[in-house]
């Protein structure tokens, strides 16, 4: 069974039930995502929901005043985020008629978005080949193909890049990519990885050499 076919096999029996994993729409994943960028599911989500009742759609949050939204943002820290979602919400409403950018290139140049984000978006809303990399994803192919590269090196993050959009193959890339990472939240864990119910386990190379904990490798880090 090839990578992809084993990664949704393994979603479609472990994946939570999260509301933002229901729409395709670019405004609601772009709030998950940046709401999630500092913060922990359990804790984003009573967010989220709060969040798009009182802003559902891009051109309401584009009307909201700075101070409402701080507010609605109290509690969750990092109020950068707050602030650059309704500057990117009211430029947006004003440069694009309130339609959200379809394109991974003009999404990345959204304030405060970065890679990982304009990645989500453009795969899950727009079907684009872009893959989301982050440290659940350095830490799981890094141990499942034994990768012993630097992951604080740009040239790492390319490099990965590449490797997984080879491994899409034919697949959705929004469902691989939420495949990807809730394989990394949830089974492939930093320090007591769940291995011995992996899907992979068989297959892979940190395993079967028992180095987990040399996975993902650091600048400065003794391995």
């Amino acid at each position: 069974m090839k990578f992809s076919s084993k990664l949704f096999y393994w979603y479609q029996k472990n994946k939570r039930d999260l509301p933002w994993r229901e729409t395709k729409d670019p405004y609601k994943i772009w709030i998950s995502e940046v709401i999630l960028q500092q913060t922990r599911v359990n804790q984003g989500l009573p967010y989220y929901i709060k969040f798009l009742e009182k802003y559902p759609s891009l051109n309401e949050l584009s009307l909201a005043k700075e101070k409402e939204v701080l507010l609605l943002w109290q509690g969750l820290g990092y109020y950068k985020r707050a602030i650059n979602l309704l500057e990117s919400a009211k430029k947006i409403a004003k440069t694009n008629n309130g339609v959200f950018p379809n394109k991974f290139n003009d999404i990345l140049k959204i304030k405060g978005v970065g890679d990982y984000t304009a990645s989500a978006i453009s795969s899950i809303c727009f079907n684009e080949k872009e893959v989301v990399v982050d440290g659940n994803v350095f830490r799981f192919i890094s141990r499942l193909f034994g990768i012993k590269r630097d992951i604080t090196l740009k040239s790492t993050f390319v490099f990965f890049k590449k490797k997984l959009k080879l491994l899409i193959e034919n697949s959705d890339p929004g469902d691989f990519n939420q495949a990807l990472m809730e394989f990394g939240a949830l089974q492939c864990l930093p320090n007591k990885p769940l291995c011995y119910s992996c899907i992979f386990k068989l297959e892979c190379k940190a395993y079967l050499m028992n180095d987990i904990k040399s996975y993902p490798q650091k600048k400065n880090e003794k391995i």
